[in-house]
């Protein structure tokens, strides 16, 4: 394949980031439009997968770089780990919630607002710092870095656990492997 038909070398770690937010928000709507209890929970399992997924790669790979290229990045990753632990919790009640009680909708809300809170801060703060602090191949390693980590990073949420790098590095993808064998056994597709 020549570089001219290759594409998947011109996006790097902000174009997949990006792309993962977009996915997110419409999958909010989705859940939100869904009339039939059954595919809203399959909808709502889904975003807390992919979401968990997102954040433990975020941690990994992301948060790291932000911390030694941005002027203020010590304070972004604490603010952004924050929105996280904030996401993890109401994941949580999500995934316990009666799809068809008022309660889950209160909760699907709960978790749109502090998300598109954090899709604002990173890419209208973040990212713009990041492709102006970061070299371009270090950008496109790092999507290479969060692909693979979303691979095995685990698929629900566990706000109890520590949002740090070395915790996602050396127990993630043991935490991956028991959440991938639970959704497996309870048919939940994630």
């Amino acid at each position: 394949m020549t570089a001219s038909t290759d594409h998947s070398n011109d996006r790097d770690v902000i174009d997949v980031l990006t792309t993962d937010h977009r996915e997110f928000l419409e999958l909010v709507d989705q859940i939100l439009a869904a009339a039939d209890q059954e595919q809203r929970r399959d909808l709502t399992d889904s975003l807390i997968g992919e979401l968990v997924r997102h954040s433990v790669a975020e941690e990994m790979y992301v948060y790291p770089a932000m911390r030694d290229h941005l002027p203020n990045g010590d304070e972004a990753v604490e603010h952004d780990t924050k929105e996280h632990k904030e996401l993890e919790a109401t994941m949580k009640k999500l995934e316990a919630a009666d799809t068809s009680a008022p309660e889950f909708v209160e909760h699907v809300r709960e978790l749109e607002r502090i998300l598109r809170d954090h899709v604002q801060d990173e890419e209208q703060e973040q990212f713009p710092q990041l492709r102006q602090h970061v070299p371009d191949e270090q950008l496109v390693e790092l999507k290479g870095k969060v692909e693979t980590a979303k691979k095995v990073a685990p698929t629900r949420p566990h706000p109890a656990a520590p949002n740090a790098e070395l915790f996602h590095k050396m127990v993630g993808p043991g935490v991956g492997l028991v959440d991938r064998l639970r959704d497996k056994l309870t048919g939940r597709d994630a």
